[in-house]
């Protein structure tokens, strides 16, 4: 049985599924084994875009607080989405993100690199080239290589200051 519930201070919806008699919502599923992605709850990830701005602050608020790394990995796909909606506000969240600029997750990096690559804040380009030295010196055991989206930031942010300057 599926339940919509919606949180009252936050106006936030979640999806919920009842087994034995308990609630909880379907976190993501961060990769493993032989599958090299992550798995979302497609029905939560469009309730958040579908509010744009408005989910901003309580998106935000996770980002700031939480150290469960399947939380912060499912957060930062719900901006990236958002970012591909064309909500705006996103770039003034630099802040929030910047405290992951030193994870060693390989999971957080893909993610916050595909997000600097969009928003393109001068402050996430130093962090970025950080991160990617930082993985050359100290290869992680994962299974996709974050280098790949944090390189590809990095070009996204030289070719573009190089095409306006042209």
């Amino acid at each position: 049985m599926v339940v919509r519930c919606t949180m009252a201070q936050m106006q936030i919806p979640y999806q919920y599924y009842n087994y034995n008699n308990t609630f909880s919502y379907t976190p993501c599923q961060l990769p493993q084994g032989n599958r090299n992605y992550t798995l979302f709850d497609k029905n939560k990830i469009d309730s958040f875009v579908s509010q744009k701005e408005a989910a901003l602050p309580y998106l935000t608020d996770i980002l700031a607080h939480s150290n469960n790394e399947a939380q912060i990995v499912e957060t930062l796909y719900i901006i990236n989405e958002m970012l591909d909606s064309g909500v705006k506000g996103i770039d003034k969240m630099y802040p929030v993100f910047a405290r992951f600029n030193n994870t060693e997750s390989p999971n957080i990096q893909t993610f916050l690199a595909g997000i600097y690559r969009k928003i393109q804040v001068p402050d996430a380009f130093g962090p970025l080239v950080k991160m990617l030295i930082r993985n050359s010196l100290r290869p992680q055991t994962s299974n996709f290589d974050p280098d790949e989206e944090i390189g590809g930031a990095i070009l996204a942010y030289i070719s573009d200051r190089f095409r306006q300057h042209s």
